[in-house]
Protein backbone atom coordinates (compact mmCIF):
# COMPACT_ATOMS: atom_id res chain seq x y z
CA UNK A 1 0.00 0.00 0.00
CA UNK A 2 3.07 2.02 -1.33
CA UNK A 3 0.59 4.66 -2.58
CA UNK A 4 -2.15 4.87 0.50
CA UNK A 5 -1.59 8.59 1.44
CA UNK A 6 -4.45 7.33 4.47
CA UNK A 7 -2.51 5.17 6.06
CA UNK A 8 -0.69 6.50 9.38
CA UNK A 9 2.77 8.31 8.30
CA UNK A 10 5.70 6.60 8.48
CA UNK A 11 7.90 8.37 11.71
CA UNK A 12 9.97 10.73 9.01
CA UNK A 13 10.39 14.12 8.17
CA UNK A 14 12.02 16.18 5.68
CA UNK A 15 15.10 17.90 7.27
CA UNK A 16 16.94 21.14 5.58
CA UNK A 17 20.00 22.58 6.99
CA UNK A 18 19.26 26.17 5.55
CA UNK A 19 20.49 30.00 6.75
CA UNK A 20 17.89 32.72 6.51
CA UNK A 21 19.61 34.47 3.57
CA UNK A 22 18.45 31.28 1.45
CA UNK A 23 14.82 31.99 2.22
CA UNK A 24 13.24 32.16 -1.16
CA UNK A 25 15.51 29.36 -2.72
CA UNK A 26 13.83 27.29 -0.03
CA UNK A 27 10.53 28.14 -0.58
CA UNK A 28 11.29 27.21 -3.74
CA UNK A 29 12.39 23.50 -2.71
CA UNK A 30 9.05 23.41 -0.71
CA UNK A 31 6.94 24.40 -3.48
CA UNK A 32 8.42 21.35 -5.87
CA UNK A 33 8.37 18.94 -3.22
CA UNK A 34 4.64 19.61 -1.47
CA UNK A 35 3.19 19.84 -5.19
CA UNK A 36 5.06 16.61 -6.49
CA UNK A 37 4.05 14.89 -3.15
CA UNK A 38 3.69 15.87 -0.06
CA UNK A 39 0.17 17.86 -0.17
CA UNK A 40 -1.06 14.30 0.01
CA UNK A 41 1.10 13.16 2.80
CA UNK A 42 1.39 15.78 4.81
CA UNK A 43 5.07 14.64 6.51
CA UNK A 44 6.50 17.47 8.94
CA UNK A 45 9.40 19.74 8.27
CA UNK A 46 12.53 20.42 9.85
CA UNK A 47 14.65 23.58 9.53
CA UNK A 48 18.23 23.44 11.23
CA UNK A 49 20.65 27.01 11.42
CA UNK A 50 23.86 27.53 12.83
CA UNK A 51 22.03 31.27 13.62
CA UNK A 52 18.49 31.84 15.40
CA UNK A 53 15.84 31.86 12.49
CA UNK A 54 14.31 35.00 11.59
CA UNK A 55 10.68 35.76 12.00
CA UNK A 56 9.68 36.45 8.62
CA UNK A 57 11.96 32.97 7.88
CA UNK A 58 9.46 31.14 9.91
CA UNK A 59 6.62 33.16 9.07
CA UNK A 60 7.27 32.44 4.87
CA UNK A 61 8.15 28.67 5.11
CA UNK A 62 4.75 27.82 7.52
CA UNK A 63 2.84 29.28 4.54
CA UNK A 64 4.44 26.69 2.03
CA UNK A 65 3.04 23.65 3.45
CA UNK A 66 0.25 22.43 5.59
CA UNK A 67 2.45 19.97 7.31
CA UNK A 68 3.93 20.74 10.83
CA UNK A 69 7.56 22.88 10.66
CA UNK A 70 9.73 23.19 13.28
CA UNK A 71 12.69 25.27 13.51
CA UNK A 72 16.03 24.27 15.48
CA UNK A 73 18.99 25.74 16.05
CA UNK A 74 22.60 23.95 15.72
CA UNK A 75 24.36 23.46 18.80
CA UNK A 76 27.63 25.87 19.02
CA UNK A 77 29.76 22.87 19.61
CA UNK A 78 29.29 21.40 15.79
CA UNK A 79 29.58 24.19 14.45
CA UNK A 80 33.01 25.64 15.86
CA UNK A 81 36.74 24.39 15.47
CA UNK A 82 37.37 21.57 18.08
CA UNK A 83 39.91 21.41 19.97
CA UNK A 84 42.30 19.52 18.38
CA UNK A 85 42.38 21.11 15.26
CA UNK A 86 45.39 23.80 14.65
CA UNK A 87 43.85 26.90 13.31
CA UNK A 88 46.45 28.53 11.60
CA UNK A 89 47.65 24.99 9.87
CA UNK A 90 43.74 25.17 8.59
CA UNK A 91 44.12 28.62 7.28
CA UNK A 92 47.02 27.86 5.74
CA UNK A 93 45.30 24.92 4.23
CA UNK A 94 42.67 27.01 2.79
CA UNK A 95 44.46 29.55 1.18
CA UNK A 96 46.56 26.91 -0.65
CA UNK A 97 43.16 25.20 -2.21
CA UNK A 98 42.19 28.26 -3.37
CA UNK A 99 45.01 29.00 -5.18
CA UNK A 100 44.74 25.29 -7.18
CA UNK A 101 40.94 26.70 -7.72
CA UNK A 102 39.55 23.84 -5.83
CA UNK A 103 36.09 24.36 -5.67
CA UNK A 104 35.04 25.74 -1.76
CA UNK A 105 39.08 25.11 -1.19
CA UNK A 106 39.12 28.64 0.84
CA UNK A 107 35.52 28.78 2.53
CA UNK A 108 35.69 28.21 5.95
CA UNK A 109 32.15 27.71 6.24
CA UNK A 110 31.89 24.92 3.94
CA UNK A 111 33.81 22.77 6.00
CA UNK A 112 31.67 23.64 9.13
CA UNK A 113 28.62 22.58 6.90
CA UNK A 114 30.33 19.28 5.30
CA UNK A 115 31.40 18.38 8.90
CA UNK A 116 28.11 19.02 10.56
CA UNK A 117 26.24 17.13 7.91
CA UNK A 118 28.41 13.87 8.24
CA UNK A 119 28.21 13.79 11.42
CA UNK A 120 26.12 15.60 13.27
CA UNK A 121 22.29 16.87 12.07
CA UNK A 122 21.54 13.31 12.77
CA UNK A 123 21.99 13.77 16.40
CA UNK A 124 19.76 16.96 16.60
CA UNK A 125 16.55 16.17 19.30
CA UNK A 126 14.25 17.39 16.82
CA UNK A 127 15.11 13.96 14.88
CA UNK A 128 14.66 12.09 18.09
CA UNK A 129 11.38 10.47 16.99
CA UNK A 130 12.27 9.77 13.98
CA UNK A 131 13.17 6.33 11.79
CA UNK A 132 13.74 7.85 8.69
CA UNK A 133 14.79 11.62 7.27
CA UNK A 134 14.64 13.21 3.53
CA UNK A 135 17.41 15.48 2.89
CA UNK A 136 16.63 18.78 1.11
CA UNK A 137 18.48 21.83 -0.03
CA UNK A 138 16.97 24.63 -0.79
CA UNK A 139 16.69 25.66 -4.43
CA UNK A 140 16.33 21.89 -5.71
CA UNK A 141 13.70 20.91 -8.28
CA UNK A 142 11.78 18.08 -8.71
CA UNK A 143 10.15 17.02 -11.80
CA UNK A 144 8.63 14.24 -11.39
CA UNK A 145 5.01 13.55 -9.71
CA UNK A 146 5.68 11.15 -6.69
CA UNK A 147 2.57 8.15 -6.84
CA UNK A 148 4.33 6.87 -3.75
CA UNK A 149 5.09 6.96 -0.49
CA UNK A 150 9.17 7.33 -0.40
CA UNK A 151 9.63 6.67 3.69
CA UNK A 152 6.79 3.93 3.47
CA UNK A 153 9.08 2.38 0.69
CA UNK A 154 11.96 2.67 2.99
CA UNK A 155 10.02 1.12 6.30
CA UNK A 156 8.59 -2.08 4.54
CA UNK A 157 11.77 -3.46 2.41
CA UNK A 158 13.61 -2.27 5.54
CA UNK A 159 15.85 0.40 3.91
CA UNK A 160 19.10 1.81 5.21
CA UNK A 161 19.92 4.48 2.24
CA UNK A 162 18.28 6.04 -0.38
CA UNK A 163 19.83 8.10 -3.49
CA UNK A 164 19.15 9.86 -6.95
CA UNK A 165 22.32 10.97 -8.41
CA UNK A 166 25.77 9.16 -7.99
CA UNK A 167 29.34 10.88 -9.08
CA UNK A 168 33.02 11.28 -8.76
CA UNK A 169 34.34 13.27 -6.06
CA UNK A 170 37.11 15.81 -6.63
CA UNK A 171 40.22 13.73 -5.49
CA UNK A 172 42.47 16.99 -4.62
CA UNK A 173 39.26 17.57 -1.81
CA UNK A 174 40.40 14.34 0.25
CA UNK A 175 43.53 13.14 -0.72
CA UNK A 176 43.85 11.11 2.10
CA UNK A 177 40.15 10.11 3.22
CA UNK A 178 40.85 6.70 1.96
CA UNK A 179 44.05 6.55 3.81
CA UNK A 180 42.27 7.13 6.95
CA UNK A 181 39.10 4.72 6.13
CA UNK A 182 41.62 1.72 5.86
CA UNK A 183 43.39 2.85 9.15
CA UNK A 184 39.50 2.95 10.79
CA UNK A 185 38.04 -0.52 9.22
CA UNK A 186 41.47 -2.32 10.26
CA UNK A 187 41.14 -1.28 13.64
CA UNK A 188 37.41 -1.79 14.28
CA UNK A 189 36.60 -4.75 12.06
CA UNK A 190 33.26 -5.25 13.90
CA UNK A 191 31.60 -2.58 12.03
CA UNK A 192 32.93 -3.51 8.33
CA UNK A 193 30.24 -5.89 6.61
CA UNK A 194 32.71 -8.74 5.09
CA UNK A 195 33.74 -7.84 1.35
CA UNK A 196 34.00 -11.51 0.82
CA UNK A 197 30.33 -11.84 1.16
CA UNK A 198 28.39 -11.59 -2.56
CA UNK A 199 26.26 -8.94 -1.48
CA UNK A 200 28.94 -6.59 -0.52
CA UNK A 201 28.83 -3.58 -1.95
CA UNK A 202 32.42 -2.63 -1.64
CA UNK A 203 32.71 -2.43 -5.65
CA UNK A 204 30.97 0.18 -5.79
CA UNK A 205 33.86 2.27 -4.29
CA UNK A 206 36.69 0.05 -4.68
CA UNK A 207 38.04 -1.00 -8.24
CA UNK A 208 40.31 -3.04 -6.36
CA UNK A 209 39.38 -4.89 -3.44
CA UNK A 210 39.38 -1.87 -1.42
CA UNK A 211 43.36 -0.99 -1.67
CA UNK A 212 42.40 2.46 -3.08
CA UNK A 213 38.61 4.56 -3.51
CA UNK A 214 37.54 5.09 -7.31
CA UNK A 215 36.25 8.88 -5.87
CA UNK A 216 32.42 7.23 -6.24
CA UNK A 217 29.71 8.46 -3.96
CA UNK A 218 25.69 9.38 -3.36
CA UNK A 219 25.48 12.36 -4.03
CA UNK A 220 23.96 13.82 -0.50
CA UNK A 221 22.16 16.71 -0.99
CA UNK A 222 19.27 14.15 -1.83
CA UNK A 223 18.91 11.54 0.54
CA UNK A 224 16.27 9.21 2.28
CA UNK A 225 18.42 7.56 4.82
CA UNK A 226 17.50 5.55 8.51
CA UNK A 227 17.81 7.35 11.39
CA UNK A 228 19.00 4.47 13.17
CA UNK A 229 22.04 3.63 11.12
CA UNK A 230 23.15 7.14 10.69
CA UNK A 231 22.96 7.16 14.57
CA UNK A 232 24.73 4.02 14.68
CA UNK A 233 27.54 2.64 16.79
CA UNK A 234 29.14 1.69 13.48
CA UNK A 235 28.37 4.96 11.58
CA UNK A 236 29.20 7.39 14.40
CA UNK A 237 32.27 6.18 15.41
CA UNK A 238 33.55 5.79 11.74
CA UNK A 239 32.54 9.70 11.87
CA UNK A 240 34.25 10.74 15.13
CA UNK A 241 37.79 8.76 13.80
CA UNK A 242 37.77 11.17 10.86
CA UNK A 243 37.20 14.05 12.54
CA UNK A 244 39.92 13.44 15.37
CA UNK A 245 41.99 12.82 11.95
CA UNK A 246 41.19 16.41 10.91
CA UNK A 247 40.41 16.42 7.58
CA UNK A 248 37.55 18.44 7.54
CA UNK A 249 39.70 21.59 7.88
CA UNK A 250 43.17 20.34 6.99
CA UNK A 251 41.54 19.18 3.34
CA UNK A 252 37.96 19.62 2.07
CA UNK A 253 36.25 16.60 3.14
CA UNK A 254 32.94 16.20 1.75
CA UNK A 255 30.08 14.67 3.60
CA UNK A 256 28.84 13.03 0.64
CA UNK A 257 31.65 11.11 -0.05
CA UNK A 258 31.84 10.26 4.27
CA UNK A 259 28.20 9.02 4.00
CA UNK A 260 28.65 6.69 0.99
CA UNK A 261 32.23 4.85 2.18
CA UNK A 262 29.55 4.28 5.08
CA UNK A 263 27.30 2.86 3.07
CA UNK A 264 29.44 0.83 0.90
CA UNK A 265 31.72 -0.22 3.97
CA UNK A 266 28.96 -1.01 6.94
CA UNK A 267 25.56 -2.31 4.23
CA UNK A 268 24.77 -4.36 2.03
CA UNK A 269 22.70 -4.42 -1.50
CA UNK A 270 19.69 -5.07 -0.44
CA UNK A 271 19.88 -2.09 2.02
CA UNK A 272 20.28 0.60 -0.50
CA UNK A 273 17.81 2.21 -2.99
CA UNK A 274 18.16 4.07 -6.02
CA UNK A 275 15.39 6.38 -6.27
CA UNK A 276 14.68 5.94 -10.13
CA UNK A 277 11.52 7.69 -10.34
CA UNK A 278 12.26 10.80 -8.33
CA UNK A 279 12.98 13.22 -11.12
CA UNK A 280 15.58 15.50 -9.12
CA UNK A 281 17.77 18.57 -9.69
CA UNK A 282 20.43 20.31 -7.89
CA UNK A 283 22.83 23.18 -9.46
CA UNK A 284 23.55 21.47 -12.80
CA UNK A 285 23.15 17.71 -12.45
CA UNK A 286 19.67 16.13 -12.82
CA UNK A 287 18.20 12.84 -12.94
CA UNK A 288 15.52 11.76 -15.07
CA UNK A 289 13.72 8.93 -15.68
CA UNK A 290 13.23 8.02 -19.07
CA UNK A 291 9.77 6.57 -19.49
CA UNK A 292 7.51 8.04 -22.23
CA UNK A 293 4.67 7.51 -20.98
CA UNK A 294 5.21 9.75 -17.84
CA UNK A 295 5.88 12.87 -19.83
CA UNK A 296 3.28 11.94 -22.66
CA UNK A 297 0.54 11.79 -19.44
CA UNK A 298 2.73 14.93 -17.64
CA UNK A 299 4.17 12.82 -14.83
CA UNK A 300 7.67 14.68 -15.49
CA UNK A 301 8.71 17.67 -17.38
CA UNK A 302 12.47 17.01 -17.30
CA UNK A 303 14.84 16.18 -20.31
CA UNK A 304 15.55 12.52 -20.67
CA UNK A 305 18.78 13.57 -22.24
CA UNK A 306 20.19 15.48 -20.17
CA UNK A 307 19.93 13.19 -17.29
CA UNK A 308 23.57 12.63 -15.03
CA UNK A 309 22.90 9.18 -15.56
CA UNK A 310 24.36 8.85 -18.84
CA UNK A 311 27.72 11.21 -18.15
CA UNK A 312 31.05 9.19 -17.94
CA UNK A 313 31.19 10.61 -14.48
CA UNK A 314 28.02 9.01 -13.16
CA UNK A 315 28.51 6.45 -10.85
CA UNK A 316 25.21 5.30 -11.21
CA UNK A 317 26.06 2.35 -13.72
CA UNK A 318 28.57 0.81 -11.67
CA UNK A 319 25.86 1.24 -9.12
CA UNK A 320 23.70 -0.97 -10.73
CA UNK A 321 26.64 -3.17 -12.03
CA UNK A 322 27.10 -4.05 -8.41
CA UNK A 323 23.33 -4.70 -7.03
CA UNK A 324 22.59 -7.10 -10.29
CA UNK A 325 19.52 -4.98 -11.56
CA UNK A 326 18.45 -2.88 -14.11
CA UNK A 327 16.71 0.52 -13.86
CA UNK A 328 13.44 -1.09 -14.41
CA UNK A 329 13.52 -2.89 -11.55
CA UNK A 330 13.54 0.43 -9.25
CA UNK A 331 10.95 1.50 -10.68
CA UNK A 332 7.71 1.65 -7.98
CA UNK A 333 4.57 2.63 -9.97
CA UNK A 334 4.62 1.66 -13.46
CA UNK A 335 3.33 4.41 -16.14
CA UNK A 336 0.11 2.91 -16.24
CA UNK A 337 -0.40 2.69 -13.01
CA UNK A 338 -3.06 5.26 -11.72
CA UNK A 339 -3.01 7.21 -8.71
CA UNK A 340 -4.69 5.85 -5.33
Amino acid sequence: MLTDPTLPRVKAAFVVLVRNSELYSLRSSMRYLESRFNHKYNYPWIFLNEEPFTEEFQNLTRMMTKADVQYGLVPEEHWSYPDWIDQEKAAECRKNMASRNIVYGGSESYRHMCRYQSGFFMLHPLLDNLDYYWRVEPGVKFSCDIEYDPFRLMQERDLKYGFTIALKEYRATIPTLWETTITYARSHPEYVYPRTRPDSLLKLISNDNGWSYNLCHFWSNFEIASVKFMRSEGYQSYFKYLDEAGGFFYERWGDAPVHSIAVALMLKKSDVHWFYDIGYKHDNFEHCPTEQEWFVNSKCYCNPGTSFDFNPGSCTNLFLDVVGKSASDFIITRPDEKDL
